[in-house]
């Protein structure tokens, strides 16, 4: 054989050297993108899927809303995924609930704030690299992805909806970190779950209530926590109605203050520039201070301070109040009448407008009747007010207030009061009672009390 044959020869085998190891560079890249959780290389056969998929991160929609960055449709809401759109292509946006594997096919739960719908994604549909990105998409990660609504074959236990999205594109927005500190589906066990999988042996994880507060973001995701929240909200609504309708007018209150609104030694004091202040117990002084400015009926929905000490199952240091005072025409009776018309049409509300809420918390937290479990305990406090100066000073200095404090609030009856009273509740109160919980912190959006200033 000839030297310049002998030449191409070792050029020959040398390409091929060269493109087999290309190949096998090429496969461990891939294996390595799997193992730590970044997007996977594109695969030859896959091309042309390689924009059905991918992370879309704020330096890949520069200059692009994030719509425009996926290239989707108007997004539709997971709670209107229904039978009546079966065979609609569709866009929505959730959170990985999980997801499993069945042969060739991936069912992803999505969650969207309470309701969830199963979505599939097949392998010879999507391609494999696309298959493999949605494989591994770490919990909680949001996403948004394109798909047709269909009917399963079987009636879903897993999910709020009933009906199923055949996955066609599929773009992360944003990844979670693998290592949870709970998972949703854990903080979302009821008890009477936990004890079941005890006493078959399998016992579930149960969420501390340490663990949910230090990571309340996490622990809001459950559909508990969402459904207590939106009650929550429409108890606002109905409060705000009612006396609306009865002719009163909503305020707001200062809360710095020079000295304390309620006597005692419970209050947050501090430094305002130079001059001793504290955080307003509750807005009773200024309340009392508009209807002497003849407003004749006010209330106000706001932040409220207490520096308590205890650290009970019904105690915080901060919480939102629903405060009410009014002019009295004939007897204090009419506060008294006030409040037993406030509170059934507040129930009466809750009923009709959040149905699915309460349903939703009792899963979690069984409860009973509304009407049975609301009158507890302690609920609210409230009186006709004092409204003659010289009483008002005697009781103060028994009182253990500095007169100087509230000195201006004192003026305000020495011009002419009319005689009233009023009344104050917790928001927080009244959701935890509304639900029958054990602890008034589940219905704190961030809780405070003796113990907590984070997060």
């Amino acid at each position: 054989m000839s030297s310049s044959n002998e030449e191409k020869m070792s050029k020959k085998a040398a390409k091929k050297r060269a493109a087999k190891l290309e190949k096998l560079s090429r496969k461990q890249e891939r294996e390595e993108a799997t193992s730590s959780s970044l997007p996977l290389p594109l695969e030859e056969e896959d091309e042309s899927f390689s924009s059905n998929y991918g992370d879309v991160t704020p330096k890949s929609a520069a200059g692009r809303s994030w719509r425009e960055a996926v290239e989707g449709k108007e997004l539709t809401e997971v709670s209107n995924l229904v039978e009546e759109i079966v065979g609609s292509e569709v866009s929505i946006r959730g959170r990985v609930h999980n997801h499993r594997l069945v042969g060739k096919k991936l069912f992803v739960i999505l969650r969207q704030s309470e309701f969830r719908v199963q979505c599939v994604v097949e392998e010879a549909r999507v391609g494999t690299s696309m298959f493999k990105f949605v494989k591994q998409l770490s919990h909680e990660s949001v996403v948004e992805l394109i798909g047709v609504v269909s009917l399963p074959k079987k009636p879903l236990t897993g999910t709020t909806q009933q009906v199923e999205i055949h996955v066609t594109k599929m773009y992360c927005l944003s990844r979670s970190s693998l290592n949870l500190p709970l998972l949703v589906e854990d903080a979302a066990r009821s008890e009477a779950d936990i004890e079941k999988s005890v006493k078959v042996g399998k016992p579930a994880a149960r969420v501390l209530q340490d663990t949910r507060f230090n990571n309340r973001f996490l622990d809001l995701r459950t559909p508990a926590n969402q459904a207590l929240f939106r009650i929550q909200c429409h108890v606002q609504i109905a409060f705000r109605e009612f006396l609306l309708s009865k002719g009163f007018l909503e305020i707001h209150t200062p809360k710095l203050i020079a000295g304390s609104s309620e006597g005692g030694s419970a209050v947050f004091r501090l430094d305002y520039k130079g001059q001793p202040a504290c955080l307003a117990q509750s807005p009773q002084l200024h309340k009392q201070m508009a209807i002497c400015g003849d407003m004749r009926r006010v209330f106000e929905v706001g932040p409220v301070f207490r520096a308590e000490d205890s650290f009970t199952h019904r105690h915080l240091c901060e919480f939102v109040g629903l405060d009410v005072e009014m002019e009295i025409r004939m007897h204090y009776s009419e506060i008294m009448d006030l409040v037993g018309d406030l509170f059934p049409f507040i129930f009466t509300k809750i009923e009709e407008r959040c149905p699915k809420e309460l349903e939703t918390v009792r899963k979690q937290y069984p409860f009973q009747s509304l009407k049975v479990s609301i009158y507890r305990e302690e609920i609210m406090s409230g009186a006709q007010r004092i409204h003659d100066p010289e009483l008002l000073e005697k009781r103060a200095r028994e009182c253990g207030i500095d007169v100087k404090t509230i000195s201006t609030y004192i003026d305000a009856f020495r011009y002419g009061a009319p005689p009233h009273g009023g009344f104050g509740v917790g928001l927080e109160r009244v959701v935890m009672l509304l639900c029958a919980l054990d602890n008034i912190r589940k219905t704190s959006l961030f809780p405070r009390d003796s113990q907590r200033l984070a997060p």
